[in-house]
């Protein structure tokens, strides 16, 4: 079986961690950080935590925004942690929808700032209790019925998925365990 070719947007924030932790399971991951690199077939898509208004601006600025919504919307298998689930949303609360393809609505920096940061082990769905780290994390304040619910920490949706979209406001890149990702490359990635 060929190793799954995994793209990681790394124009601003967390995506070296993404990189490792997808090369620690197995698959090739590479860096999509200007036009060309879409060019590269690719069986799934992460978009990592930073900030995504300032993604935002990068993906216009390069040229990336239009082309990487159409594959989204084409159904390229796509995971959306902290900043990118902002940009995987339809509605966000405080802010302006990006990509715009998952039936969710968002909540920006909805735990405060820097100091609102924390750690927590929780259920994730058919998966058992998982490390959780949240960094000025949004979380999902409502779902179509389409989306499913995967976990909540305090009543909170902290991870949902949409057919091949994949969303969680938490970091699973910024500790040991791979449980996270292995559910994208095995699970929302399983049909490329």
């Amino acid at each position: 079986m060929e190793k799954k070719q995994i793209g990681v947007l790394a124009v601003q924030g967390a995506f070296a961690e993404h990189i490792a932790m997808v090369r620690r399971l197995g698959a090739e991951a590479f860096e999509i950080r200007q036009l060309p690199d879409l060019e590269r077939p690719m069986d799934g898509l992460i978009l990592p935590g930073g900030e995504s208004t300032a993604m935002r601006k990068l993906l216009d600025e390069l040229g990336l925004y239009e082309p990487l919504r159409a594959k989204i919307a084409a159904g390229l298998p796509v995971y959306g942690t902290c900043a990118g689930l902002l940009l995987l949303a339809k509605e966000i609360e405080g802010g302006t929808p990006c990509f715009a393809t998952m039936d969710v609505s968002a909540v920006r920096n909805a735990y405060g700032r820097q100091l609102g940061s924390f750690y927590t082990e929780a259920e994730f769905a058919g998966l058992g209790t998982i490390p959780m780290t949240f960094i000025r994390a949004p979380y999902i304040a409502s779902v179509q019925k389409n989306v499913k619910v995967l976990a909540t920490v305090d009543e909170k949706i902290v991870a949902a998925r949409q057919g091949n979209q994949f969303a969680t406001a938490f970091h699973p890149e910024l500790n040991e365990d791979v449980t996270v990702h292995r559910y994208f490359l095995e699970e929302v990635c399983k049909g490329n």
